[in-house]
């Protein structure tokens, strides 16, 4: 290997880093976009099935338990926790 192939070499993962690095915020307005989007309709779809429930006939203290535990499911920590 020449001096310059292993200069070439060891720059690649600084400019690699470089290049991640200025991606950085467009790619997190992107996710977080993404992510109220999906909250958005965690939160409509949470309404409909509490309406729903209660025209089903179960009673309103027990749909707004059921309703919690289904947009339980779109708050970004549970994806984290196990």
């Amino acid at each position: 290997m020449t001096k310059k192939e292993k200069e070439s070499s060891d720059k690649q993962p600084v400019k690699m880093f470089g290049v991640m690095l200025s991606s950085m915020p467009s790619l997190m307005f992107r996710m977080a976009g993404t992510f109220l989007r999906f909250r958005k309709e965690a939160q409509k779809g949470g309404k409909i099935f509490k309406k729903e429930l209660i025209r089903q006939g179960i009673d309103k203290d027990t749909a707004e338990e059921l309703t919690k535990l289904y947009i339980e499911g779109s708050k970004i920590s549970s994806f984290f926790h196990n």
